[in-house]
């Protein structure tokens, strides 16, 4: 569900609409430009994205909660031709404009940043945390030229990272990202939900340490083949039980599915 260079305009403008004007759209409920119909629970034919997505689906008594946020094919990929484009549609782009409205930090991959042309967020004090152990990024980007972007990496990383842009290293040669989201406070006060975005390495990595409270998964209609990344690589075998917290589908057969970790 990142936005591609392609969707970036329906999302901006989507992400600046108010829950009015998602509400009060013309079109017909079950579909197009945030309606959906629920399944799971309490069933309903004409839900708007935001009463789905209107907060997170649980909050820690200590600690940010972290919610992953993707769309993915049938067939499991999440980028075709290196983007999300062709994977998205306009009720799952408002589905994303809404998460990141309720989100106080989002985390993001460093490779999802430079393919899908992340530029500074609408929401008022939002801060972006980029990962990345390289520092290949390019700093004169709207993202860090105005402040809302920050680069989360280990000791070692990224070493041409510029002095003005603010950097969360956790870590000694690898970046430790228990310690980043238990951190983040140090770079925005008050981090209740955090939102991850990818890409499939990041998404691995903390699957595989555990920090996934909540994924928002959109299911695109379609089969696309080849070798893309999928949900999450990289990550060593576990096993994490999570359990169906909300269904919903639109008129165009996308499925939308909200699962939270089941933690005993």
């Amino acid at each position: 569900m990142g936005a591609s260079s392609q969707t970036h305009q329906i999302l901006d403008a989507a992400e600046r609409s108010t829950g009015d004007d998602v509400q009060h759209s013309n079109a017909s409920p079950g579909g197009h430009d945030g309606w959906m119909r629920r399944l799971l629970p309490d069933p309903a034919d004409d839900v708007t994205v935001e009463n789905a997505y209107r907060t997170p689906l649980r909050s820690h008594g200590a600690g940010p909660w972290v919610g992953l946020c993707m769309v993915a094919s049938i067939d499991g990929s999440i980028a075709v031709a290196g983007t999300s484009a062709k994977l998205s549609s306009p009720t799952d782009t408002a589905v994303l404009a809404q998460l990141r409205r309720i989100a106080d930090v989002i985390v993001v991959g460093a490779g999802t940043v430079r393919d899908e042309g992340y530029g500074a967020p609408h929401k008022q004090g939002q801060r972006i945390g980029v990962v990345t152990e390289s520092g290949r990024l390019d700093f004169s980007t709207e993202l860090f030229s105005s402040g809302a972007g920050f680069v989360i990496t280990s000791e070692t990383g990224a070493p041409t990272v510029p002095a003005d842009v603010e950097t969360l290293r956790v870590g000694d040669e690898t970046i430790d990202l228990v310690a980043a989201i238990a951190r983040l406070h140090r770079v925005v006060d008050g981090v209740d939900y955090v939102q991850v975005e990818g890409g499939a390495s990041l998404n691995g990595a903390l699957f595989e340490a555990d920090l996934i409270d909540e994924i928002n998964l959109t299911t695109s209609p379609a089969t696309f083949g080849g070798q893309g990344p999928r949900l999450g690589m990289g990550a060593s075998p576990h096993t994490h039980r999570f359990e169906l917290a909300q269904l919903a589908i639109d008129d165009e057969s996308f499925v939308y599915t909200r699962w939270l970790r089941r933690r005993n």
